[in-house]
């Protein structure tokens, strides 16, 4: 009876289907598991190691051969720089290269007094070390290194007569704590971060005594007329009054980059109604 019933339900075609489903998950379930088990292993296998011997031979201070003045301090997993404005970084040395925050400098040569590495324009940058014994050891930044200031905070107004009319306009630049990071670079070609504060610039214009208009204006309320990664590095510079004509009073917003002759010049046009269009000059 028994063998009867096993006899008909193997016979049936359902029987078999359902096997050979159940046969399919089972395959692929055992084969992704591999998958993911292979790349594990090969993701680990081949993920670069750091050279630590190497890592431990670059601490300490190290000076550029030609000029004998400071370079840079290897201390840990940081390079701190002698430019007192420049960021320190985060270092590893992996294979023949020094990674040196986000940018790769290939090593040509390295003793335990002896660095040299290819800028990106393949010169190559030679460096040695300060006797540890020397009693001037030059200063490095810590951790809170110099943040540059462009201005301080500057105050401008001016009385304009137009259409026999008297008008008061207001400028004042005020240095924030909005800090501003710029990718610059030493004699050598070497990448540096230097931070910068940023400026907030309030405008206000009163005909009489009536205030027309008042803002307050970051480099953010002219993100439509410069590129963004433009922005991201730049500082808003100065708001200057230019002239007054039948369209209103004109100022000039200058966006540049720090210590750079980078700059986006946007007109910022008031009217007479306080209405506030801006178009971009150069």
């Amino acid at each position: 009876m028994k063998n009867s019933l096993l006899d008909n339900v193997t016979k049936h075609p359902l029987f078999w289907r359902g096997l050979g489903r159940l046969s399919l998950v089972l395959s692929l379930l055992f084969l992704s598991c591999g998958q993911k088990e292979q790349k594990g292993d090969v993701s680990v296998m081949d993920e670069p190691q750091e050279n630590l011997e190497a890592k431990a031979m670059l601490q300490g201070v190290w000076l550029d051969s030609e000029t004998d003045e400071p370079f840079f301090k290897a201390e840990g997993d940081t390079i701190f720089f002698a430019d007192v404005t420049s960021q320190p970084a985060y270092f590893r040395i992996v294979g023949d290269s020094i990674e040196l925050g986000s940018n790769v400098y290939y090593i040509s040569k390295q003793t335990e007094h002896n660095f040299q590495f290819r800028n990106p324009g393949g010169d190559v940058v030679h460096l040695v070390k300060r006797d540890e014994t020397d009693d001037e050891q030059p200063e490095f930044v810590d951790q809170a290194p110099k943040i540059i200031s462009t201005t301080e905070v500057i105050n401008l107004d001016s009385v304009v007569m137009y259409g026999g009319q008297r008008y008061h306009w207001y400028i004042t630049v005020n240095p924030t704590r909005y800090r501003v990071m710029r990718t610059t670079y030493t004699p050598d070609g070497v990448a540096v971060e230097k931070a910068y504060y940023d400026n907030i610039i309030h405008v206000s214009l009163f005909h009489n005594n009536q205030r027309l208009f008042t803002r307050d204006f970051n480099k953010q309320a002219y993100a439509a007329d410069v590129p963004e990664d433009f922005l991201q590095q730049s500082i808003l510079g100065n708001i200057t009054f230019d002239k007054v004509d039948a369209q209103g009073f004109h100022f000039d917003a200058t966006v540049c980059i720090p210590d750079g002759e980078s700059c986006y010049m946007i007109e910022t046009l008031i009217s007479f109604d306080g209405q506030l269009t801006m178009k971009l000059l150069e």
